[in-house]
């Protein structure tokens, strides 16, 4: 049987976009059993088709076996990211696939928008590791059109596309993803532009206390205090901000060389690889094929890094914000060098996130608990990718020059 609140969320969602089947155009109009639709347009066509698809959203059952569908996407796109990447055990598989009971209940039982957005998200990532950056940018911008927590991967996304097109390459890209938006809401835009863009796109709205599994070892009155929320504003800023200069920037040269066109940048700084960031000490020998891994995995680091930064200061946490990262934290967990013996902790630590996450309703223990778990995830991230000096004397050569002289 399923449980009565199987439905809250997706009943909600249909009285949304029956609004819009009906031919209501005004985005302040358009309102479900929990309150005004607060999702750009994106969220309104691809829940419009399910409408649809499941006879005006009665047919629950049906809506499941579509999100089991798109779980098993969702993983399958996953799956790829990591493979490319090649950092991660594979034994670490089975506790992104099995053990997650609270990330089955949010794409399956409770069918909310939030694993829609994510899995267009690793759509793009893909994309993105197969050098289709158009492409890549105009599902980003689908996904944030679904819901706006894909945002916490854009300032990750920004740098990546300065590194690799500077400033003027990196604009056409932008502009593909404005533009998406734009045609995306425009038929609301053309009705009502200032309704549209304050409930799709409202970056002040106030979260209910009663769900935060983040902060509940706060009082009420702080967890809603517009200091507290500029507080974690300006950490999120900073943490970005410090990423970029120390961890995902690794040449000596001024960070604003990122604005200039590639081949305009000085031949001797070396392009940015995994090996600068991710591994102290640097491997000594080149691969052949790890050259392609090498950049998959810095583009994996960056935006993955950038979302746990946006995730770890965020205002509230909700129980289905979990899928927000979810299937990220074992590549964040390992991307940095690993004993054996450092194998089992990291395991732990993933058990006890999930505990966490499946503590119902929070406690000031699993907050707290939350929070540590991330703080040492940041830690791990911080100096487990501290780029190691670079020395100025020059290795030994065996036998460099006896061959150089065969060769003439």
């Amino acid at each position: 049987r399923r449980p009565a609140d199987t439905e809250i969320d997706w009943k909600a969602y249909m009285q949304e976009v029956e609004g819009f089947a009906n031919g209501t155009l005004d985005y302040t109009q358009l309102k479900g059993d929990t309150g005004p639709l607060v999702y750009p347009a994106g969220f309104v066509y691809i829940f419009l088709g399910l409408y649809h698809a499941t006879g005006r959203g009665s047919d629950i059952r049906l809506a499941q076996y579509l999100f089991a569908g798109l779980y098993l996407l969702n993983l399958l796109l996953v799956f790829r990211i990591y493979c490319r990447t090649n950092k991660v055990p594979p034994y670490v598989f089975f506790f992104m696939c099995c053990a997650s009971y609270r990330i089955h209940s949010i794409f399956v039982l409770r069918l909310f928008n939030d694993p829609v957005a994510m899995a267009i998200l690793f759509l793009a990532i893909n994309l993105f590791l197969e050098e289709h950056w158009s492409w890549g940018c105009l599902l980003f911008s689908l996904a944030v059109s679904v819901k706006m927590n894909i945002l916490l991967f854009a300032p990750g996304l920004l740098f990546i596309l300065l590194q690799r097109f500077g400033l003027l390459g990196c604009i056409p890209k932008l502009c593909i993803c404005a533009l998406l938006q734009v045609v995306l809401g425009l038929p609301f835009l053309l009705v009502n532009p200032v309704g549209y863009l304050t409930r799709s796109f409202d970056l002040g709205r106030q979260f209910q206390f009663k769900w935060t599994v983040n902060w509940r070892f706060l009082p009420e009155e702080v967890f809603q205090n517009r200091v507290f929320h500029a507080a974690l504003l300006l950490a999120h800023l900073a943490g970005l901000g410090l990423f970029a200069l120390h961890r995902w920037h690794s040449s000596k040269e001024n960070i604003l060389i990122l604005l200039k066109d590639p081949a305009k940048r000085k031949p001797a700084s070396p392009r940015l690889t995994v090996n600068n960031i991710l591994w102290q000490g640097g491997q000594q020998k080149e691969r052949e094929k790890a050259g392609q891994g090498e950049t998959c995995a810095w583009i994996v680091f960056i935006l993955f890094s950038s979302n746990f930064l946006g995730v770890c200061c965020s205002r509230s946490l909700h129980y289905q914000f979990y899928v927000w990262y979810f299937h990220t934290l074992p590549y964040l967990l390992w991307c940095t060098p690993t004993t054996k013996l450092a194998h089992m902790p990291k395991v732990l630590l993933l058990g006890v996130i999930e505990l966490c996450w499946n503590t119902y309703p929070s406690t000031v223990c699993s907050s707290l608990s939350l929070h540590i778990c991330h703080g040492l995830i940041l830690l791990q991230l911080w100096y487990g990718t501290a780029p190691t000096p670079v020395s100025h004397t020059p290795p030994p050569s065996k036998k460099p020059t006896a061959m150089s002289k065969k060769a003439q």
